[in-house]
């Protein structure tokens, strides 16, 4: 009972850290081209500095994230969500502040910098979390919550940018990751990996796994690169799914990185558009995730509900734009 109380907690942290961050997504396009391309509604630089901010922050989770992963297996989940959530409020205090030219650059090379070690670090630590809290045919549903409350805090998220000023928005999201990060530090309960379910359910020890015994052992043990490459040839189930995420992520991140200037270039969208189209995309995978997944996946299996998923992924990207576009013009 303990643990899953523990949880509720954890729920609270991880919508309370999305809702700070998703608020801000409609604003940034017009936030870029105004300071990159004052008065245009196009603007090729903003797209390649997107584009490369984007492939920076890929290179640099590809190290990052192994290492974080072990740290956090030796001093626990709690401790290394710390460090992604403090960090991640600097961004967003600099907007908060001014969106001029040159604070518009701060922001950039700082977001780009601590994204490399943050992005992605609190969903795939919370997700651990559970690992080590719930057991293993309960795990999938689990996930499936999980990433419902991402989503319902995108949503929540971009209806508040609705109603607030750029300006108001970023000082909110400021103050949403400060409580996020209060909250998580006094209410979630520690979670160590040898007092975790998979602890005591398994006795294999995975390569990435391995703690040191000494400190000064730390940087020693630590996963390299190799070691990610040979886990990748040593597991044939990881490798699959590592390449099917690969492949996923970089059609999401493609498509997310360009959709908004194309919607801007081509109709003229604005922060409140941009919020609207959001928040109608947050509502379907709200529904999805929070009832769809967790009654079908028992029924259908893991495979099965990612073939479709995949399936649906695919079949939207031809036909997104027009719709869109004509519906809000």
């Amino acid at each position: 009972m303990e643990k899953i109380f523990g949880l509720s907690h954890l729920y609270m942290t991880v919508f309370l850290y999305c809702f700070a961050n998703f608020m801000v997504v409609p604003a940034i396009t017009d936030i870029t081209l105004a300071a990159l391309c004052p008065g245009k509604d196009k603007c090729s630089l903003a797209i390649y500095l997107t584009g490369a901010q984007q492939a920076i922050i890929g290179l640099g989770s590809l190290v990052v994230m192994p290492l974080i992963g072990n740290l956090s297996d030796i001093y626990g989940r709690k401790v290394m969500l710390t460090f992604p959530m403090t960090f991640g409020i600097l961004p967003l205090v600099i907007l908060a502040c001014s969106r001029t030219k040159y604070f518009f650059y701060t922001y950039y090379v700082l977001k780009t910098v601590i994204a490399m070690f943050t992005e992605g670090s609190v969903q795939f630590l919370a997700l651990a979390y559970v690992a080590d809290n719930v057991p293993e045919s309960r795990r999938v549903s689990v996930f499936g919550i999980m990433s419902g409350i991402a989503s319902a805090s995108f949503v929540f998220g971009n209806f508040s940018t609705r109603f607030l000023s750029t300006s108001a928005a970023f000082q909110v999201a400021a103050s949403m990751a400060v409580i996020s990060l209060v909250y998580m530090r006094v209410f979630l309960p520690e979670s160590m990996m040898n007092n975790s379910i998979c602890a005591k359910n398994t006795e294999t020890t995975c390569l990435l796994e391995k703690a040191p015994t000494k400190k000064w052992q730390l940087f020693k043990n630590l996963p390299s690169v190799d070691d990610t490459i040979c886990l990748l040839r040593t597991s044939s189930t990881f490798s699959k799914a590592a390449s099917v995420a690969f492949f996923v992520t970089v059609a999401d991140v493609g498509a997310g990185a360009s959709l908004n200037y194309y919607l801007k270039a081509q109709f003229h969208f604005n922060k409140d558009e941009f919020a609207d189209l959001m928040i109608i995309a947050g509502i379907a995978g709200s529904i999805s995730l929070l009832i769809l997944m967790p009654v079908l996946t028992p029924l259908l299996g893991e495979e099965k509900m990612l073939s479709i998923g995949l399936f649906f992924g695919c079949a939207n990207v031809r036909t997104l734009p027009f719709p869109i576009g004509i519906s809000f013009k």
